[in-house]
């Protein structure tokens, strides 16, 4: 915004009877500093110009306001009664001013602004924690989460919507820089019964006669994909079960299911203790969670949050 629109803009926005007034900064630091200097030859020296060229701006500002600023003689000058009544509008539009340069370079800079990031649920308060340490970092960033599906959150990095998302297990989006941030295990789930509930640790290749129950790939394709890979890697080919529908569903029908299967999830608000059910940790794979980004040098404020993530 130039000096003249702000300073319209903030004498508009003070008082609609000045709506369509038309000034410039450099004419109302003009007044201030004849005023505070005392005249317009002193006001002149301070401002590095010469005395014409001060009153030539602030007879400028006089006729655009129409009112006198100041009573001039031969011997002084002084504020008049409209000056008097016009000089802290003029320090309010400067120092309004003055505040808008310094939020834009703090924005400029990334110390302050609005960074949008797209999230996933996180065990261990991680995500709390890694805001935490953003705002210790810089308390002038403000932060929006925004929860959506996997495909939407990498979408809306792509068309700008989002700064950057948090994505499981998606080490490759088309488009975008996929950073990884931290890794985390897997956890299978299967009948207390079943004789595999007796290891502490299990491997996909133990797993393979038995039905698995896995999210349809349109719900989930990262972590679909990282599954059945992993399970082909290890010629661990384990049937189709039920349909993965959410965990608590999952594990209430793996419960009381006839026919034996598991499935494979990851930590989110604490391990699920669910009656005959066992939950034992995945030896491989683990899986990574990335940050998305748009390709290029980070923003500013993109710059403080992968700080925060180092």
């Amino acid at each position: 915004m130039s000096h003249r629109l702000l300073a319209k803009a903030v004498f508009t926005s003070r008082d609609e009877s000045l709506r369509g007034v038309d000034m410039e900064l450099r004419q109302l630091r003009y007044f201030v500093a004849v005023v505070d200097e005392g005249g317009f030859g002193r006001a002149a020296e301070r401002l590095h110009i010469v005395p014409s060229a001060v009153s030539q701006q602030i007879s400028r500002l006089e006729r655009e306001w129409d009112v006198l600023l100041f009573e001039r003689t031969t011997r002084r000058v002084r504020l008049s009664a409209a000056g008097e009544r016009m000089l802290p509008e003029a320090r309010a539009v400067l120092a309004a001013a003055e505040s808008a340069a310094r939020v834009a370079a703090a924005v400029r800079t990334g110390d302050e602004g609005l960074l949008r990031l797209g999230t996933v649920h996180t065990p261990g308060g991680r995500l709390d924690r890694l805001i935490g340490r953003l705002a210790d970092q810089n308390h002038a960033i403000r932060v929006e989460l925004r929860s959506m599906p996997v495909a939407d959150r990498l979408n809306a990095v792509r068309s700008g919507g989002l700064d950057a998302a948090l994505v499981r297990a998606a080490a490759y989006a088309s488009g975008l820089t996929m950073v990884p941030v931290w890794t985390d295990p897997l956890y299978v789930a299967l009948p207390e019964h079943h004789p595999l509930a007796d290891e502490s640790l299990l491997r996909l290749e133990m797993l393979g006669d038995l039905p698995l129950r896995l999210a349809p790939r349109e719900d989930n394709a990262p972590f679909h994909d990282l599954v059945t890979h992993a399970c082909r890697a290890a010629e661990a080919l384990p049937p189709s079960g039920p349909a993965f529908t959410g965990l608590q569903e999952t594990l209430t029908s793996i419960a009381t299911s006839p026919a034996p299967s598991w499935t494979v999830f990851y930590e989110v608000w604490g391990l699920p203790r669910t009656p005959r059910v066992a939950v034992r940790p995945l030896a491989e794979p683990a899986i990574t969670t990335y940050l998305a980004t748009r390709p290029g040098p980070p923003a500013p404020g993109l710059r403080h949050l992968l700080r925060a993530l180092s």
